[in-house]
């Protein structure tokens, strides 16, 4: 975990052999949200990124780079203090040159929040 403390794993189930649920609490505490933004915490988007890579290496047992990023669409802020429960929908396939590609969708109770597809190559 880059940011130590910055969320937990409540709850993971492998839905199909490439689909995973993954639900994680943020800690809305984290200093993260004293800078982004003082009094108005807002999820940083390469926060964002940052988790989806680190459940797509521990589901695949690699480590990953990323190579490219697709169809990154932020629709809705997440605040930590109103809802820090999120709900990460991953689909994760490799290819047949090693790489690893992922689409993700987050959520906040029924609210869509991001939605991306990602490549990722092994290091």
């Amino acid at each position: 975990m880059v940011l130590k403390d910055f969320y937990k794993v409540l709850s993971e189930e492998k839905v199909s052999d490439t689909k995973y649920n993954v639900t994680i609490l943020v800690n809305e505490k984290h200093d993260v949200f004293k800078g982004h933004f003082p009094g108005n915490p807002i999820m940083p988007g390469v926060c964002m990124i940052q988790i989806i890579k680190e459940l797509t290496e521990k589901f695949t047992q690699s480590s990953l780079l990323i190579q490219t990023l697709t169809n990154v669409k932020f629709m809705a802020l997440i605040n930590p203090e109103a809802t820090p429960e999120l709900r990460l929908e991953l689909d994760i396939t490799h290819t047949e040159d090693n790489l690893i590609k992922v689409k993700n969708t987050t959520f906040f109770n029924s609210t869509t929040a991001l939605k991306l597809s990602t490549v990722y190559k092994k290091i």
